[in-house]
């Protein structure tokens, strides 16, 4: 089911199954500024990354001696999650273990997702909590996809993403999704020139920023997007390299296992933990101007 909310400046859609962002418009407006999830390049939109991110070596991971299986990016993009909360500029959604569920995932939690606009901003608010008597392993991260270019007279070439602050990075490389070796990617540099052959080697995997928000520009128009992430310790940006329109800006707790990840769910890298009864929460904004 969509449901809608808006303010003076922006109009926003969710779908709820997955509790997926579907549309950001400014009001008024007729540019459309997420990806609308062209199957012939990427079906999905901006799907939410949980209870890890990234991929596991063989699509396994262990919780003591047993062993479970998880796909890509969890299992949270593909559920129905229930809409508890709904007012004109605020959407909240809830997911929780089910029966089923813990074959995959052995552990009892709540997951609450919400959406609120505030001026020109939306506000993505998640919330983990630990409803389980047990100790509890689990990544988040959001997948949001931007159109890029946002005009039919402009090309991906025509755009940028701006750091915060100048960055001194190496980008992970992956292959088969999992992590290997790492390079230079940015030297005291704030500005990142995108184009298809940047994602020849699949996503950009950074880590280590002092950034806390990235703006996708472009030298045509004052249209920007600007992607807010304090606290989030990892990022990646990516495209598919042939020919598609978006860029996708990913803010992580959690980052795809290397080749050599030991089987243990607490020890992948990024993997948060907390006890019964605790509760962590995260935000990220997006600020369309």
């Amino acid at each position: 089911m969509i449901s809608t909310i808006k303010n003076n400046a922006l109009e926003i859609k969710v779908d709820s199954n997955g509790a997926e962002l579907s549309s950001i418009r400014k009001v008024g407006d007729s540019c459309e500024y997420l990806w609308q999830g062209d199957p012939a390049y990427w079906a999905r939109r901006a799907p939410v990354l949980f209870p890890i991110v990234g991929k596991l070596v063989n699509n396994k991971y262990s919780i003591g001696k047993k062993e479970y299986i998880m796909t890509q990016h969890g299992f949270a993009r593909d559920m129905e999650f229930e809409l508890v909360d709904q007012r004109p500029d605020m959407l909240s959604y809830k997911l929780e273990n089910t029966l089923e569920l813990l074959k995959k995932y052995p552990f009892s939690f709540k997951l609450i997702i919400t959406y609120q606009v505030k001026d020109n901003e939306l506000l993505m608010t998640y919330e983990v909590r630990n409803t389980d008597v047990t100790r509890m392993w689990f990544s988040i991260g959001a997948h949001p996809g931007f159109n890029c270019p946002l005009q039919p007279d402009e090309k991906m070439e025509d755009y940028y993403i701006v750091f915060e602050k100048k960055e001194t990075l190496k980008r992970t490389i992956l292959e088969n999704g999992l992590l290997t070796t790492e390079e230079p990617f940015l030297n005291n540099e704030n500005t990142i020139k995108l184009s298809q052959k940047l994602f020849e080697r699949d996503s950009i995997i950074l880590k280590g920023m002092k950034s806390q928000y990235v703006v996708l520009k472009n030298s045509r128009n004052k249209r920007q997007i600007k992607v807010d992430f304090k606290g989030f310790p990892y990022m990646g940006i990516w495209s598919k390299p042939s020919g598609a329109p978006f860029v996708c800006i990913e803010p992580w707790f959690g980052i795809a296992s290397s080749r050599n990840s030991k089987p243990a769910l607490k020890d992948k890298e990024g993997i948060l933990t907390f006890l019964p009864g605790d509760v962590f929460r995260c935000q990220m904004k997006i600020t369309i101007d």
